[in-house]
């Protein structure tokens, strides 16, 4: 068997999205949505039909009563709020319309980025997308070079150092820099941090890396034939090696027809594939630009969206996983209350197994769920929950015996003294001076008095101090 060859292609230009997820203090929600109206960003509503052709490029207008008609009514309702609200998708995008080049490699790829939005979505998370056009004619390996580099938010592994970012006049060391020092720099204070892990996901210590996600439609020059290894390389975005040769991470032809069988869409097959893994979700194709509007369309617009829903969705079950695996059972009943309650709101108002009516939206989303492996981690994350309802019910038993247990004894010792623990020595002013000469019995009920007028207090301040705790954890866990 021979191994699998890399076959050149040649790029005429292509327009990636880059999602950047990160979490957000969401007792300051209505804080950070003042704070990007006044950077001019504009809330995202259909019925703004002005902003069709405000964000995607010059001669790409999307179609908002498309987006109205792709998805489900229960779905609609949350991804296009009329107004910003806590249980919505609320999207503020801003046109950029400037200039850039990434250096890397001893390349330089010009771009120009159009623009940027944040969606505020549930439960304190948020997605930043960057919208960039890379319109110079290149090669396959410098244009998945050029996403590799540019999606990594702090690089450290040696593949994916040594890239930088002029624009604005500037020069940035990082993607981070370029957007936190450029793009966005008012978002900074609101990002929820976990300070027990460094770097910049340590505010979502349950994702995988430090690299955002990719989102591509490419045009290649007519005429050429798209392979099995160009497909293969654009989904793992597989561009330069080391060595600045073009190279691809399998030679076996029998693993790389399995990985497209799974990956990759060949509807439109032999002109356009679209191919989704871990790292990216990209069309490419050969067809002449002009026949493609419609598709470059819904890819600004209805599969961004099916897009988006589903990396939320994988976001917040690696998070619901993630915080399962962080319960301390025998401190955090407060806290395993808590995460009862956002696994319930989850799985009932957000996660959705049909999302879209198109068949075309329908084939998206079961790719994204079979490579987001979403369907195994939401059957964990329920299996999660029946584990986290069998232990609160096997604590509150507990709670509920030993209760038991305490008002039996004293129920018993009462009993016994005929329902009367009263000593004549407590009547009017007590001399406890006379406590050194009772009797058995008279300790005995002068012990069981005290010890339950001391449980019965106990139990009110117990009580009071579990419900400010509560109200205090709940405050305090702003994301929730």
């Amino acid at each position: 068997m021979k191994p699998v060859e890399i076959t050149p292609l040649d790029i005429e230009h292509g327009y990636v999205n880059f999602l950047f997820p990160f979490a957000f203090h969401e007792k300051k929600r209505q804080e950070l949505i003042d704070e990007l109206e006044r950077e001019d960003y504009t809330f995202f509503c259909l019925n703004k039909t002005e902003l069709e052709d405000a964000f995607y490029g010059p001669d790409i207008a999307v179609r908002h009563a498309e987006l109205e008609q792709f998805f489900f009514p229960f779905v609609e309702d949350k991804l296009f709020p009329s107004s910003p609200h806590d249980n919505s998708f609320s999207r503020f995008s801003r046109s950029f319309e400037e200039h850039g080049e990434l250096l890397v490699d001893g390349s330089t790829t010009p771009f120009q980025l159009h623009s940027l939005d944040i969606t505020l979505c549930p439960f304190g998370i948020g997605l930043l997308t960057i919208r960039l056009e890379v319109n110079n004619e290149m090669a396959l390996h410098h244009m998945l070079n050029f996403i590799h580099h540019f999606r990594v938010v702090e690089a450290k592994l040696d593949e994916e150092k040594g890239a930088i970012i002029r624009a604005a006049e500037r020069t940035f060391n990082s993607t981070n820099d370029y957007i936190f020092q450029h793009m966005i720099p008012c978002l900074h204070p609101f990002i929820l941090r976990e300070h027990r892990l460094p770097g910049y996901f340590g505010t979502l210590p349950y994702f995988e890396d430090e690299r955002m996600y990719s989102s591509a439609f490419i045009f290649a020059k007519s005429g050429q034939q798209l392979t099995n290894d160009q497909i293969y390389r654009l989904g793992q975005l597989d561009g330069i090696n080391l060595k600045g040769e073009p190279f691809i991470s399998s030679t076996s032809p029998n693993y790389v027809e399995r990985y497209l069988k799974r990956h990759a869409n060949d509807r439109s097959a032999p002109f356009t594939y679209t191919v989704t893994s871990e790292y990216t979700h990209s069309t490419v194709t050969v067809c002449d630009p002009s026949d493609m509007q419609d598709e470059l369309r819904q890819f600004m617009s209805t599969h961004y969206y099916n897009l988006l829903l589903h990396y939320f969705y994988r976001i917040m079950l690696l998070r619901l996983s993630f915080e399962h695996s962080n319960v301390s059972w025998k401190k955090d009943e407060a806290y395993v209350e808590e995460l009862i309650e956002m696994i319930s709101k989850f799985s009932a108002r957000y996660y959705f197994g049909e999302v879209s009516v198109r068949t075309t939206g329908k084939e998206h989303a079961k790719t994204f769920v079979d490579v987001f492996h979403l369907d195994e981690t939401f059957q964990e994350v329920r299996d999660t929950l029946q584990e986290l309802y069998r232990t609160q019910e096997n604590q509150a038993d507990k709670q509920q015996n030993f209760l038991l247990f305490m008002l039996t004894t004293f129920t018993v010792v009462s009993g016994i003294y005929g329902m009367n623990l009263v000593i004549e020595d407590w009547k009017g002013f007590t001399d406890w001076g006379k406590a050194p000469g009772y009797s058995f019995f008279e300790w005995v009920a002068l012990v069981v008095a005290l010890s339950g007028i001391a449980l019965s207090f106990l139990l009110i301040v117990t009580t009071i101090a579990t419900t400010i705790k509560k109200k205090y954890r709940r405050y305090r866990r702003s994301q929730f």
